[in-house]
């Protein structure tokens, strides 16, 4: 099915997200955040034929994409840069399980106790995510700190963005845009500025096309023409593909305590997310 290839497009451009962030881990996140929607809002105008008419969202609309583009980047690169990599991005991968835990505040939806078992199940993965950094100093807490409030965002802006009716993918465009000038906006405001290099803006450039872009469009997709239920499940290899992808490029050997996390996480959502 053509939805079931565009979420499995998204969880691939998805799982490369922290490894290109950790890679750039020097720019600061405001100018990375915006560089990358900038570039990823680029995509729309092909979708759209460059009609940029087609493109204009309602106000609520994209206050939402706003809060949701802008403020789950920022939230989990300022984790990245705060918290072992690894760790910061289990946390942040609590995001399918927070859908359905937060979902009853946002529609008619009971909370069950298998979910309420997926709960306890996702909250000690965190810790081992937590625990397996190696390291209990403060500063790796505000770390941990932002990749959970990074997994809050994206959840509960995927929970408001699926009440939208009437947008097509291209809207996402909009937001990337909006989201993009204010981030870059915030970063001569208050970061200090720095120098890329042509290999950064390789990287930001995949970055952007990548999971700031394409994967944007692809969920969207995914989601209006598929059934969210199956579409969600396949969200939940995204963990797991990206600590992986994470721990090979930096050379390092998996710790058995990440498989652990990252099969506790993936338990948990998929637990949470079978019940309707």
């Amino acid at each position: 099915m053509k939805s079931d290839l565009a979420a499995l497009g998204a969880v691939l451009l998805w799982s490369s997200l922290a490894t290109l962030g950790v890679t750039l881990v020097h720019i600061p996140p405001l100018l990375l955040t915006g560089l990358g929607l900038l570039i990823g809002s680029l995509i729309s105008l092909f979708g759209s034929g460059f009609r940029i008419k087609q493109l204009i969202v309602p106000p609520r609309a994209l206050l939402i994409g706003v809060y949701g583009l802008l403020g789950y980047h920022l939230a989990v690169f300022a984790a990245f840069q705060n918290a072992p990599a690894e760790a910061a991005n289990l946390i942040n991968y609590l995001w399918p399980l927070l859908l359905v835990l937060l979902a009853p505040l946002f529609s008619n939806a009971r909370l069950r106790l298998p979910q309420v078992l997926a709960g306890l199940i996702g909250f000690v993965g965190a810790a081992v995510a937590i625990l397996s950094g190696g390291n209990a100093e403060f500063r790796f807490e505000i770390g941990y700190l932002f990749a959970l409030l990074a997994a809050v965002i994206w959840a509960t802006y995927s929970l408001l963005s699926a009440k939208l009716e009437g947008l097509s993918s291209n809207s996402v465009g909009s937001f990337a845009f909006v989201s993009g000038v204010l981030a870059i906006a915030l970063h001569f405001l208050i970061e200090q500025p720095v120098a890329i290099s042509s290999q950064d803006w390789i990287f930001i450039v995949l970055m952007g096309l990548g999971p700031l872009g394409g994967a944007f469009y692809l969920w969207d997709f995914a989601l209006k023409h598929g059934n969210p239920q199956r579409v969600g499940l396949i969200s939940f290899a995204t963990p797991v593909l990206s600590t992986a992808l994470l721990v090979l490029t930096q050379g390092k050997t998996p710790s058995l305590e990440i498989f652990l996390a990252a099969g506790l996480i993936v338990t948990a959502a998929w637990i949470g997310r079978r019940v309707k």
